[in-house]
């Protein structure tokens, strides 16, 4: 099996060695029969996405460069939070690329057990997402209580449109977060527009 490994070291942690993480991603994948293709390697720190060799290594698997990806730790490929992590990894499933963790021996979706890895960790962010909501929405409260209140909408979130779609979306259960993404508006709007006298209903 075709094989990259990727290893990551916080600029910040000048006593961190990546040779170590490396190291030991070639032996073990020696031990597996498999071959190393490419090998990533970050000095950054894993809260950004937009890390260079973290683009790289994505680009490389939407053509299907190599079959896995093997990473030391889950740390070590994102520190951006639950979700977000797990988004990167239903990435690479989606491009038709499996991925290991070295010290996290749960962590494979070339074993048998792919399927509930998968499962339980879309559990594990949708709780995330509840709690992200749940602040959100609890912050808004509280600056309400206080006597805050948001500036004036801009004349693009006036659109009736986005509105009614911002609707869709709530009805689906999609949490604010998600939803403004989705709308790339604030979760602040998106709370501004659900809570407006002029919403309009789909």
């Amino acid at each position: 099996m075709r094989t990259a490994l990727y290893a990551r070291v916080s600029t910040k942690d000048g006593r961190q060695d990546a040779e170590n993480q490396l190291r030991q991603l070639r032996a073990f994948a020696e031990t597996q029969g498999w071959t190393v293709v490419q090998e990533y390697l970050d000095r950054a720190s894993g809260k950004r996405g937009d890390r260079e060799q973290f683009r790289r290594m994505f680009e490389s698997a939407s053509r299907r460069d190599f079959d896995c990806l093997l990473f030391w730790s889950l740390d070590r490929l994102s520190r951006e939070g639950t979700v977000q992590t797990l988004n990167h990894l239903e990435r690479l499933t989606g491009y038709g690329v499996n991925y290991r963790s070295f010290t996290e021996q749960y962590l494979d979706s070339t074993g048998v057990f792919k399927e509930a890895v998968i499962g339980i960790l879309a559990a594990v962010a949708k709780q995330e997402r509840v709690r992200l909501s749940e602040r959100t929405i609890a912050g808004l409260e509280r600056a309400k209580a206080q006597g805050r209140i948001g500036g004036r909408p801009k004349a693009e979130d006036a659109d009736p449109r986005l509105a009614a779609k911002i609707d869709r979306l709530r009805a689906k259960g999609n949490s604010i977060r998600v939803i403004a993404a989705e709308v790339k508006r604030s979760p602040n709007t998106v709370m501004r527009l659900l809570k407006s006298e002029n919403h309009v209903q789909p």
